[in-house]
C-alpha cells in the first residue's frame, strides 16, 4: 500500500473520453496502470498496466458509452493488475467501483474487524476498505451522506476518493486533506486531483475542502461532515503536484520559485551560472537566480521521453533511468563554478550521478542547493518512502551527504523557511521532522 495516484470523477457528456484526456492531464502522479469505471445501468471498467495511452490505445475507448465515469492513474510497489484502480467492490448487496489517491493507516486492524463480521475482500490493497465501509455503513444508515460520515469516523490516513453506484457519484476527501481534490463546474460536474485537469473543461473551479462530500445524481449536493484540523501534504508542493496547478490557493509554480528566493538568502553560493535539474528543480533555480543575482542556464537537457525516476520501482531501473533521462550541456558548464539547485534529495541516488556527470563535462565546481529540507523520515500518507534506510539524509548530517554525492557543498531550505513560502498553516511536514499528525494515527 503504498501509492501516490491521481483520480477523476464526472457526471457530463462524453464522461469516458474526458476521464481519458483528464487522465493524460495527471500521468505524472502515476505511471504503471491507469483504468476507467462507467456507470451503464452496471459498473463497467477498463483497465490495464501502462501509460494512458497505452491502456486505451485503439478503439478501447470507444465502447465505454455514459455520463458518468471515475477513473485513476497509479503508481505503486507491490499489487498486480488485478489491484489497478478502480477497484471493483462488493458488499452488503451492493456493488460499486472506487478511485482513491492516499493510504489507510488503520487498513488492517479495521480490515480484520470487517472479516470478524463476514466480510470477504477480493483485494490486497487498502482502496478497497473504502468501498466495503461505505457499503456497509449505507445499508444501515440508508443515507449516503450519512454512510461517509460514518466512514469519516472510522478510516484514519489519506483519502481522496471517488465512489460510482447505482447511478450516482460520491466524491468525498477526508477530514484532513492530506490529498489534493478539486471541483469545477460547467456543462457537468468535475472532479481531479489537481485543479490543471480540470481546466481542459470548465473555468469555475474550487477546491474539495477537508471532510466535504458530494452527492451528484440528477442534481449534485455536498456537505461538510467532518474537519479536523488541516494537514495537506507539503510534498505536493515541494514534488508531486503539476507547477500550473492550484492547490488549497497556493500556486504551485509560485510558490517553488519562492521557495528557490528563500533558498538564495538562507545558502547563498558563490557560482557562475545557476542551473536546474529538469524539470523538478527549475521554477526553484529560477528563484535562486533572480535572488542571487547569478545567470540562470540550461545546463541540463531532458529527454522527455522518460518518466520520473522518483516513482521507478527497482534500484536498478532507477539508476538507469538517470543515466538515459539527463544530459549535461559542455558548453554551459565547462570551467565554470555551477549552483545546481533541485526540490529534494531522497535516496541520493540521482544527484550523485548529476553531479559527476557535471564533473565529467568540465564543471570546476558544482554547490548543490536544495529547495526543500532534509527528507528523514517515511511517510504513512501515500509517498513511496517507505523506511528510513533508505532515505539519504536519516542517519547523518549534511556533510555526509555531501561527500555521498560527491558536490563541493551542499545546502537546504530550512523547515521555517519552507513554512514562511508555501504560507499555508497546518501542513504535513511529518517526512521531514518527524511529527505525524494525530488524527491519521488515532484509532
Amino acid at each position: 500500500m503504498r501509492e501516490k495516484c491521481g483520480i477523476f470523477a464526472a457526471k457530463t457528456e462524453n464522461a469516458p473520453k474526458k476521464a481519458y484526456y483528464a487522465l493524460i492531464a495527471l500521468q505524472h502522479r502515476g505511471q504503471e496502470s491507469a483504468g476507467i469505471s462507467v456507470w451503464e445501468s452496471m459498473v463497467k471498467t477498463l483497465k490495464g498496466p501502462g501509460l494512458v495511452s497505452e491502456v486505451f490505445k485503439g478503439d478501447k475507448l470507444s465502447r465505454l458509452k455514459s455520463d458518468l465515469a471515475i477513473a485513476h492513474v497509479r503508481y505503486s510497489t507491490s499489487g498486480s493488475l488485478n489491484e489497478a484502480q478502480p477497484l471493483e467492490v462488493s458488499c452488503c448487496g451492493k456493488r460499486l467501483a472506487l478511485a482513491h489517491n492516499g493510504t489507510l493507516t488503520n487498513f488492517l486492524p479495521l480490515r480484520r474487524h470487517y472479516e470478524r463480521l463476514g466480510v470477504r475482500f477480493s483485494h490486497s490493497v487498502d482502496s478497497e476498505l473504502l468501498g466495503v465501509s461505505f457499503l456497509w455503513h449505507l445499508k444501515e444508515t440508508g443515507d449516503e451522506f450519512e454512510a461517509m460520515r460514518e466512514v469519516f469516523n472510522e478510516v484514519k490516513g489519506a483519502y481522496s476518493v471517488a465512489f460510482l453506484f447505482d447511478g450516482k457519484l460520491l466524491v468525498a476527501r477526508d477530514p484532513v486533506g492530506f490529498r489534493p481534490l478539486s471541483y469545477g463546474r460547467g456543462d457537468g460536474h468535475y472532479f481531479a486531483s489537481e485543479d490543471s485537469a480540470l481546466r481542459l473543461f470548465v473555468d469555475e473551479i474550487r477546491d474539495v475542502k477537508p471532510g466535504e462530500v458530494f452527492l451528484v445524481d440528477d442534481s449534485v449536493e455536498s456537505k461538510v461532515l467532518a474537519e479536523e484540523s488541516h494537514h495537506h501534504c507539503v510534498f505536493e508542493y515541494i514534488y508531486f503536484a503539476r507547477p500550473d496547478s492550484t492547490l488549497d490557493g497556493v500556486n504551485v509554480y509560485s510558490a517553488r520559485v519562492r521557495m528557490g528566493r528563500e533558498l538564495a538568502k538562507e545558502s547563498p553560493a558563490d557560482g557562475d551560472v545557476v542551473i536546474a535539474v529538469p524539470d523538478s528543480g527549475r521554477a526553484a533555480a529560477l528563484g535562486f537566480s533572480q535572488e542571487s543575482g547569478i545567470p540562470y542556464s540550461e545546463g541540463l537537457i531532458k529527454n522527455r521521453y522518460i518518466g520520473r525516476t522518483f516513482i521507478t520501482p527497482g534500484q536498478f531501473h532507477r539508476e538507469l533511468k538517470v543515466r538515459l533521462k539527463l544530459s549535461p550541456v559542455k558548453e554551459v558548464v565547462s570551467g565554470k563554478s555551477v549552483v545546481l539547485v533541485d526540490d529534494s534529495i531522497v535516496r541520493g541516488t540521482t544527484m550523485k550521478r548529476i553531479v559527476a556527470m557535471l564533473k565529467k563535462a568540465g564543471a570546476k565546481e558544482v554547490h548543490v542547493r536544495i529547495a526543500s529540507p532534509p527528507i528523514k523520515h517515511p511517510c504513512y500518507m501515500g509517498i513511496d518512502i517507505p523506511t528510513r534506510h533508505e532515505l539519504i539524509a536519516a542517519f547523518g548530517g549534511v556533510e555526509k551527504v555531501k561527500s555521498a554525492i560527491g558536490a563541493d557543498s551542499l545546502a537546504y531550505l530550512s523547515v521555517g523557511g519552507l513554512k514562511k513560502v508555501v504560507g499555508k498553516e497546518g501542513l504535513c511536514m511529518a517526512c521531514l521532522t518527524g511529527e505525524y499528525p494525530e488524527w491519521a494515527f488515532r484509532f
